[in-house]
């Protein structure tokens, strides 16, 4: 399972979303590369060679990849993308895992990957030794943080060095990136759930199985569309996605509060509006007072790890703010990873949707 986000890693990830070659492969700098970055829409089957401009680097596939590490970082969009695609006997390794999820079948399905034998190191993902031990030929990062030697990792030279090809999930290319472009801080700060769509677009090209991504992508959009559809008209109350879990993630140790990109699509999308939706620079650094001052009409309540007892963390919130309008009605939803970028958006979309309009749902 992943561990709660305190290392210095991936607190540099928290601070910056707060900020807004060898025969089977090969990496170069595509800042003059007229290569496209694979996640517009496809279909059919893959022409290989493959190149795409992943973050402003230029990366060739001559076939799909057999033997891919997933880095950890504090996410599982990757790893279960590999499982709706039905590619996962690529995976040599993977280090992502929630042991909690909005389809419980992931979290076995999940389970039952290979790790490697991987130990994280104190920034909680895969150490450079380890990594470049395994001779993977593909390793996904879902951010540009995850190649940065600084915290242990290997960078994306001395992997195409071994003929080991890396990616990182589009939306994130300034994620813990130290030379982000504007685009790319842009892109990170507008992260949507046509960022999902477009990891698994990317995937879909590089492993041959763009209809599958497609015909993922058509079933996400079509029961988000439908929820959109039954909500549209209707007054739109606040909602407030809290991780009690990842208190660690706030300066003051109070539950972490999620805002900005994709958060805020995913509340949209469901009807609601984030409580923060205009101040999700200051959720990092959150007082208790700021907290108890939000106007929450639904607590949206987030889990990540085994165990946790979502349902008792709602009461102890509607406990320590009643203030809000949520603590006054008991209005709460669960969810776990479907807030995130990731294949599971349109389960998370639902829940929520349900609990803000029952009416209509």
């Amino acid at each position: 399972m992943p561990h709660a986000p305190t290392s210095c890693f991936l607190a540099a990830l928290c601070t910056a979303a707060a900020l807004a070659a060898v025969a089977a492969c090969s990496e170069t700098d595509a800042s003059t590369s007229a290569a496209d970055d694979g996640t517009g829409v496809g279909g059919g089957a893959t022409e290989y060679p493959l190149t795409i401009d992943n973050c402003g680097r230029e990366v060739t596939f001559e076939a799909p990849p057999e033997n891919v590490v997933i880095m950890n970082g504090a996410s599982v969009g990757e790893v279960e993308s590999f499982l709706v695609l039905g590619v996962e006997d690529a995976i040599l390794a993977n280090a992502q895992s929630y042991g909690i999820s909005e389809d419980p079948a992931m979290v076995e399905r999940i389970a039952a990957l290979p790790d490697g034998g991987l130990t994280l190191n104190e920034n909680f993902d895969v150490p450079a030794e380890q990594l470049l031990a395994l001779e993977p030929d593909l390793v996904i990062s879902t951010a540009a943080g995850g190649f940065d030697p600084a915290y242990g990792f290997a960078p994306r030279d001395e992997l195409a060095a071994i003929g080991a090809n890396s990616l990182i999930t589009p939306a994130n290319c300034a994620l813990g990136a130290t030379d982000a472009t504007a685009e790319q801080q842009e892109a990170f700060a507008n992260a949507s759930v046509e960022d999902s769509y477009a990891l698994l677009r990317v995937l879909g090209r590089v492993f041959d199985v763009q209809d599958k991504a497609e015909e993922v992508v058509a079933d996400m959009t079509a029961r988000i569309d439908a929820v959109e559809a039954a909500v549209e008209g209707t007054e739109r109350p606040t909602a407030l996605i809290v991780y009690p879990g990842m208190s660690m993630m706030n300066a003051n140790g109070l539950p972490a509060v999620m805002a900005g990109g994709i958060f805020d699509d995913v509340l949209h999308r469901a009807g609601t509006l984030n409580s923060f939706a205009d101040d999700a620079d200051v959720t990092a650094s959150l007082s208790q007072e700021q907290l108890a001052a939000a106007d929450v009409d639904l607590l949206v309540v987030g889990g990540f790890t085994p165990g946790e007892d979502l349902d008792a963390e709602a009461q102890a919130l509607f406990e320590a703010y009643p203030d809000w309008a949520a603590s006054r009605t008991g209005s709460y939803v669960t969810v776990s990873d479907g807030v995130y970028l990731g294949p599971l958006n349109a389960l998370a979309i639902e829940k929520i949707a349900q609990s803000a309009h029952p009416d209509r749902l």
